[in-house]
């Protein structure tokens, strides 16, 4: 198995109110993918996400589409020290 790595995600658009971070937690459960998802209070999204490489790699591009209802217009991330999490976890 490949070393674990993790990345803060913060997305901006229209994020809230249509179930982004229930997509998120959907879509990092269905990679095995652990960590949080949460809304900010300026309207973004902000997750954080642990597992191998090339699966993180792949959860971060599904994020720049996102759910149906969304509108993604941008995602930064940087790279974060893994915490270790056990699952994937929607924070209010």
């Amino acid at each position: 198995m490949s070393e674990a790595i993790a990345i803060q995600a913060r997305i901006t658009g229209r994020v809230q109110g249509v179930s982004f971070r229930a997509w998120t937690h959907a879509q990092a459960q269905a990679r095995g993918l652990v960590g949080w998802v949460q809304n900010e209070p300026d309207g973004a999204v902000r997750a954080c996400i642990e597992g191998p490489r090339a699966v993180v790699q792949e959860m971060l591009t599904a994020l720049h589409d996102g759910p149906p209802a969304a509108r993604v217009d941008r995602v930064d991330s940087t790279d974060a020290t893994p915490d270790g999490f056990e699952t994937f976890e929607i924070r209010r």
